[in-house]
This record gives C-alpha cells, structure tokens and sequence, in this order.
C-alpha cells in the first residue's frame, strides 16, 4: 500500500514507523530543513519529500496520483485541512487521515472537506472515560466503514446468559447488523459457526451498529 504522510514531526516519523513494519510504500513531506535531516536519519526505509505539503506540485512529485492513503498529520490544522481537501477532492486519494491539534477545530475535520477519519486525542480521551462508563468490561476495538460500525470484544464471565448458548441463538439475541465474528478460547481461533456454543471465559469479538453498542453492551450482560 502506498501511504504519504504530510508532517515529519514525532508524530509523523512514529506514524512511519509502525506502517512500515507491515510493507507499506512510505513517502514523508516535511518543510523544515533541521527536521528533514532528522527524518531522513529516523526513517532511512522512506522516501523523504521536502516542500509544504499543502501546494500540490509538492504532494505530485510524492506520488499523490497512485497513493492508496493520506495522512496529514502535521501540528498546524489548516495545513491538515488543505492536504485533505486536495487528497480527496483532486487527486481521488480513496483514504485521508487528518490530525485535530486544536480540539475546538474539529467540527472542520468532515468529509465535504476530504476527511474519512480524524485523530482527535480530547475526542478519543473522552470516548474512552465514556466506554469506562456506560459498557463496562467491553472493550471498543476501532470502528470501520466509516464509524458506521464499531468491532467490540466481551469476554463471557461465570452468571451470564450467553453461556451454554450456540452462536446463532446469540446472533438473533443481539440488536439487529449485529455478528459474532470471532471467538477466540484458550488462546485459540474458534470459528464461529451457528452451532458452536458459548462458554466461560471465551472472548468474543462482535461487529455492531455503532449506535446500538449500548444496547448491545445490556444484552450481553443479562
């Protein structure tokens, strides 16, 4: 997967790190001369682009025509913006990922302005005090198309329910576009067919309307 990263920064080069631990094409855009030198030492394995990513004859010469992802992750939000903006709208970049550093600018980080998803730490803090809250012992995975669905994994404790109940009665117990993906059980894989049934201490990892997580974290928990 060919990725561009727009900010060379801890976040950017960190961000580099742990995508080319999985084979990914990498390429950094960073503008300032003391942190291109540096970039170029931490991150021998990309290419490194200097220029503002925000002027496109700068994110042409990256490769922006053929990159599958955008991350635009430098510390000033109206660059992110801008980056994200052309990434979708002029260069049909198919994933952008764009960087809240202020919190109050987050309502700007939609997808009219090319966003798909957007890091905002204050937002994520509070989701994560909120999940402590109102779901409990279930833990949000990551959310995906488009946070539209969110993967959660439950692990089955002695006194609930769900134990001694195969798969497809939970299924149909559970709110609706709602899907045992995975069971996993001693360490283990259990592929999750309609008749395998559920035990104590299994982890389960279901995929849920994000907005039925609640209702789902009650049903669960009967």
């Amino acid at each position: 997967m060919k990725i561009i990263i727009v900010g060379g920064g801890q976040v950017g080069s960190y961000l580099a790190t742990l995508l080319q631990n999985n084979a990914n094409d990498i390429t950094i855009i960073e503008n300032r001369n003391k942190k291109f030198d540096l970039v170029k030492q931490e991150q021998p394995k990309a290419r490194i682009v200097m220029g503002n990513g925000s002027d496109p004859k700068v994110l042409e010469l990256a490769g922006i025509d053929d990159a599958d992802v955008v991350a635009a992750v430098t510390g000033e939000d109206e660059t992110n913006l801008v980056v994200s903006t052309l990434a979708r709208m002029e260069y049909g970049v198919g994933r952008v990922v764009a960087r809240v550093n202020n919190p109050k600018n987050a309502w700007l980080y939609t997808p009219q302005m090319g966003v798909d998803i957007a890091l905002n730490q204050a937002e994520l803090i509070a989701r994560l005090v909120q999940e402590e809250v109102s779901i409990g012992d279930m833990i949000t995975l990551m959310e995906i198309d488009r946070g539209n669905f969110t993967v959660v994994e439950k692990v089955v404790k002695d006194g609930l329910k769900v134990i001694g109940m195969k798969v497809g009665e939970l299924n149909d117990n559970m709110p609706a576009d709602s899907l045992v993906a995975v069971i996993i059980r001693d360490g283990k894989i259990i592929d999750p067919t309609v008749d395998k049934v559920m035990m104590a201490g299994d982890k389960v990892i279901i995929v849920c309307q994000t907005d039925l997580v609640d209702e789902l974290s009650y049903e669960l928990d009967k």
